[in-house]
């Protein structure tokens, strides 16, 4: 039989917005754990503003949830609470008692102000995991600055490596910094839930998106710094394999990504150019990456005699690495998007139902879980006072009425 959601019984305090921290507390809930989405009053995220798109409604109207805030919110509890009132602190610090993890997303030294520290929060519940997702850090000369994800890839060197050799430097076509921003935090909260089991100890991580970009750098950044020789831009092609990038088709280009030797001789092969594969300037990988300026213009005059999907069908066959290059439109109808279950529906109260991405994990014997839609601005904010917190009734009409907390957009 298959088990809950391998994280389900944890509680994680959502203090984040925009992408990199709520990308991080939806995998959390995706693996089970209650995530409970702390909101500004009237605002919310500042992400639900960010359309076009927007859902719609029953009637084929804008609501106020934007495709950006659905795409990194799902399977949260909202709680719209004034975190800049006294009575608002006190909420957030009752919660932090009962909770095994908080995200937050403010400028170094903000939380301070309001008493929603680390020190001040780990002192009444010493089991905290506090994970603070900044732009540079929570230390160095850049602590204090906002950090936002083209910022990120401009100053940590990913633009640089991408676009046209003779052309603009270029960002990732999503908040790519963002969102490896949110996995490296996840990464981190399970080390230190591991590390509680020892100790009975949580303890604050300091994640940022400048050190994130850096670290993804990878085999760039570390040629780098094995030769100091700063990398060109190469636009689809590869630093040290060739061929690996985009090349014509007679209809449209396709990707050939030819990782060795064995391979690029059934290409050529298929190709009816053996001859090419017996060059010696082309004989191994090092050859090809040395003369790769004579390689790939004779390699496309090859691909534009056949159709892309021509070769593509001829090449898999023989094991060659490649493939199409797909819009949104045909990635959502791909067979394997679909065996994958990597496009879900959920219910939702304004909608009736809305469709999301899913989740990547794939557990053999606890699944992630989809515990409900993206919240609506404060869903849930009296079921959180009521059923963690303990409040009464009058407790949480007094809440409300004073302005700390929310109504439920849809009361």
């Amino acid at each position: 039989m298959t088990a809950a959601p391998p994280l389900t019984g944890l509680r994680v305090l959502d203090l984040s917005r925009i992408l990199a921290g709520p990308t991080g507390t939806q995998l959390l809930s995706d693996m089970g754990a209650e995530v409970i989405k702390i909101e500004r009053p009237g605002k919310g995220d500042d992400t639900r503003g960010w359309g076009p798109p927007f859902l719609k409604d029953a009637d084929g109207n804008d609501t106020r949830e934007s495709a950006y805030y659905l795409s990194a919110n799902r399977g949260k509890k909202s709680l719209a609470v004034d975190i800049a009132k006294p009575e608002g602190q006190v909420l957030i610090r009752e919660l932090a008692a009962k909770s095994d993890i908080l995200v937050e997303n403010f400028k170094a030294g903000d939380l301070k102000r309001y008493g929603l520290d680390y020190e001040t929060l780990s002192a009444v519940n010493e089991g905290l995991i506090y994970c603070s997702i900044t732009g540079f850090g929570q230390t160095g000369p850049y602590a204090k600055r906002a950090g936002y994800d083209f910022l990120i890839q401009g100053m940590g060197g990913i633009m640089s490596l991408t676009g046209e050799p003779e052309g603009e430097p270029m960002k990732c076509g999503v908040g790519i910094s963002d969102v490896m921003t949110g996995m490296y935090a996840v990464s981190a909260i399970l080390a230190a839930l591991h590390a509680r089991h020892a100790t009975g100890k949580g303890q604050a991580i300091d994640v940022s998106l400048f050190d994130v970009q850096v670290s993804w750098l990878i085999n760039q950044g570390a040629g780098y710094l094995t030769d100091r020789k700063v990398p060109p831009r190469r636009a689809n092609e590869h630093p040290t394999i060739v061929p690996y990038g985009t090349f014509p088709g007679a209809d449209k280009p396709f990707i050939l990504a030819i990782g060795n030797d064995g391979q690029f001789r059934r290409f050529c092969e298929v190709a009816g150019r053996p001859e090419v594969a017996d060059d010696p300037r082309f004989l191994t990988n090092v050859d090809r990456v040395a003369n790769r300026g004579e390689l790939i213009p004779l390699l496309g005059e090859i691909t534009a005699t056949r159709n892309s999907e021509d070769w593509i069908a001829a090449l898999e066959d023989k094991a060659v690495p490649c493939g199409a290059i797909n819009d949104l439109e045909q990635v959502f109808d791909h067979e394997v998007t679909k065996a994958r279950d990597m496009k879900i529906r959920l219910p939702h109260p304004l909608s009736g139902d809305v469709e999301l991405i899913g989740n990547p994990l794939k557990f053999s014997g606890t699944p992630v879980a989809y515990q409900n839609a993206p919240p609506t601005l404060g869903q849930h904010s009296e079921e959180v006072l009521r059923d963690v917190l303990g409040k009464s009734a009058d407790e949480i009409a007094a809440l409300k009425s004073g302005g700390i907390v929310e109504r439920d957009e849809n009361e």
